[in-house]
């Protein structure tokens, strides 16, 4: 016989998922109301307005896309891309490689460059990389949970427009927790995740596009045969995907409110929760609050005498990786902190699989206490593996550390 669903208690400290935020877990308990129901229209605008101050823009195109944060990169890839298209991935990480599938998958022309896993692009080897290919469209990854790192991007935008193209980035890992500027940067198109520093559960993907993004995706517009009207767009290259048509979306959450689907309602709340809560703290604030928490865990780690990955310059505020000790198995060890303490680090993919642990102090969990327990937790985990260790080491770091600020 089946029960209710009841979770074990679980203090998830990995690259994401993260714990949601008790405010967003209760907005999404809310009863449900009719798509066109006017309380849900000025749900969604005000959802529209909330995600405008996220991503620091005034895009009137910002939205959500019902799906996980996946959902978000395919809309925006397959409604850009027409076949034949050329595209440039720069690729640092894991999901640089996934913008590559996707792009392919949608027909294009694919140019990829890439670097060594724990390193970034100058803005020089991007533009390089412009020059050379001429593409219609960089889709580039700002932060990488595989990596740990976030690509600077505040030139690129200037640089695609300098050669004529549009620039899209995956924000999903960074968003909220670092310095993320959609109209100052010049980013054309970006979407995100409720599941990492916007303290929420996966399953919404918000984006935001420009108005030059929007005039690509509507040129290729193609109304559905059963809601069309006389006079309505019809494309001899429609979008590849009925769901993923941005176009269509864009109709729906516009003032046509022109069929497509049916809004994911209880993921809507959710998402206009973390929005809310977000913009009510101040982004800045929200950046300094992921700053401070993610560099007291990395001061605790260096106190444990563990060894960071990567280039630390351009690590991500939220996440950070470190070398597995010597003489330790790292995936006994993560067993160990979830069934002894309740508490979740990541693993690794690719060629830092079995070498790095990845360790994320994000949203809800962008706390002192969670930060000093985790670390207070991996100790004892490491001391039990035979890891020699200073007793109190890493939690005396991360409260030096939060001395000293």
């Amino acid at each position: 016989m089946s029960h209710q669903i009841n979770p074990p208690q679980r203090l998830l400290m990995g690259p994401g998922p993260i714990n949601a935020d008790p405010r967003v877990l209760r907005a999404m308990s809310a009863q449900l109301v009719g798509q066109y129901d006017p309380a849900m229209t000025a749900y969604m605008n005000e959802t529209m307005e909330l995600y405008r101050g996220v991503f620091r823009t005034a895009n009137a195109a910002t939205l959500v896309v019902d799906g996980t944060s996946r959902a978000g990169i395919e809309a925006a890839l397959v409604s850009l891309i027409e076949p034949g298209d050329r595209v440039l991935v720069p690729v640092f990480g894991r999901f640089g490689h996934l913008l590559r599938e996707i792009a392919e998958r949608c027909g294009a022309e694919v140019h990829v460059v890439e670097r060594e896993w724990g390193t970034v692009f100058t803005p020089a080897e991007i533009e390089r990389a412009i020059v050379e290919t001429r593409p219609k469209l960089v889709a580039i990854v700002h932060g990488d949970t595989s990596t740990t790192l976030a690509q600077p991007l505040d030139e690129l935008g200037a640089l695609c427009d300098k050669h004529g193209a549009l620039l899209y980035t995956d924000a999903t890992a960074s968003l909220g927790g670092n310095l993320f500027e959609v109209d100052a940067w010049g980013i054309d198109v970006a979407t995100a995740g409720l599941q990492k520093c916007l303290a929420g559960p996966s399953g919404s993907a918000p984006i935001t596009l420009s108005e030059r993004a929007v005039g690509v995706v509507n040129a290729r517009k193609s109304i559905e045969a059963g809601i069309r009207s006389v006079g309505d767009a019809v494309s001899a290259s429609p979008i590849r995907s009925n769901y993923f048509d941005l176009a269509m979306i864009l109709d729906y959450w516009g003032p046509k409110r022109l069929n497509h689907h049916t809004e994911a309602t209880t993921m809507l709340y959710g998402a206009r929760e973390c929005a809310r809560l977000l913009v009510e703290e101040g982004m800045p604030e929200a950046v300094e609050r992921h700053r401070l928490h993610g560099s007291a865990m990395v001061a605790g780690l260096v106190g444990l005498g563990l060894e960071l990955f990567g280039d630390q310059g351009v690590r991500m505020n939220n996440v950070v990786g470190v070398e597995i000790p010597a003489g330790i198995d790292g995936d006994a060890a993560r067993a160990a902190l979830l069934a002894d303490y309740g508490i979740e680090i990541g693993t690794s993919f690719g060629p830092l699989h079995g070498r790095v642990w990845r360790i994320g102090t994000m949203g809800y969990n962008a706390r002192r206490d969670t930060v000093l327990t985790t670390l207070a937790a991996l100790e004892q985990v490491l001391r039990r593996g035979g890891v020699p260790v200073t007793a109190g080491g890493g939690v005396g770091a991360a409260i030096d550390f939060y001395g000293e600020r």
